[in-house]
């Protein structure tokens, strides 16, 4: 369970990000997505991560420093909201530069809802990540929305059709930030991925 989440700062270059020894997790995804509201969730703080109506309100890097030992940075949407086309292309250069040459960067977790089918903005993205050799994990948010046969369904439809570009599946969490399903399961492998991380560096 995560004590304390603290906000750093924003900004919109990725050289301009805290430097720091500790291990940093980036959480994208497209407009709309859910992504403040899981942000909120995992960290039980209601207001941490700005939630809005309007799809696209994350127009810089965020990061947040969490319980003082591991950062967490909510990064601007790949699949934008109706804006300028010349903002459209700042953003994918700020994604861009943040996630291929971050060096702090430990693993980049790409939200998915849960409700639609694979779509190809998605797919596209997560195999860029891939051929970047970006360390990768998937998020499906909006579990509630579903009955259990039709979570079931949707997420094996997306496991099949990722295998065929990917040799091994990513990292996979099923969550809800409506009644906190998968906050357990996904705290669990940022303690223990933070552990190995230590004990490689002894």
């Amino acid at each position: 369970m995560i004590k304390e989440a603290t906000f750093v700062m924003s900004n919109e270059d990725y050289r301009k990000c805290p430097d720091h020894k500790l291990p940093e997790y980036a959480f994208i995804g497209r407009s709309n997505v859910g992504k403040s509201s899981l942000i909120n969730m995992l960290t039980n703080k209601k207001k941490l991560a700005k939630t809005s109506t309007n799809p696209g309100k994350t127009l810089l890097i965020n990061h947040f420093l969490i319980d003082q030992s591991w950062y967490l940075v909510d990064l601007p949407g790949y699949g934008y909201a109706k804006i300028a086309k010349s903002k459209r292309s700042k953003l994918k250069s700020i994604i861009e530069s943040y996630i291929s040459k971050r060096t702090h960067l430990t693993q980049l977790f790409i939200l998915l809802d849960i409700r639609h089918k694979p779509m190809d903005i998605d797919i596209e993205f997560i195999n860029w990540c891939g051929q970047n050799n970006i360390p990768l994990g998937l998020i499906f948010t909006k579990a509630d929305k579903l009955k259990p046969s039709e979570l079931e369904a949707n997420l094996e439809a997306f496991k099949e059709y990722l295998l065929k570009y990917w040799d091994e599946l990513p990292s996979l969490f099923v969550t809800s930030a409506m009644n906190t399903l998968g906050r357990d399961d996904f705290l669990a492998y940022i303690e223990q991925t933070n552990a190995d991380i230590k004990s490689n560096f002894k």
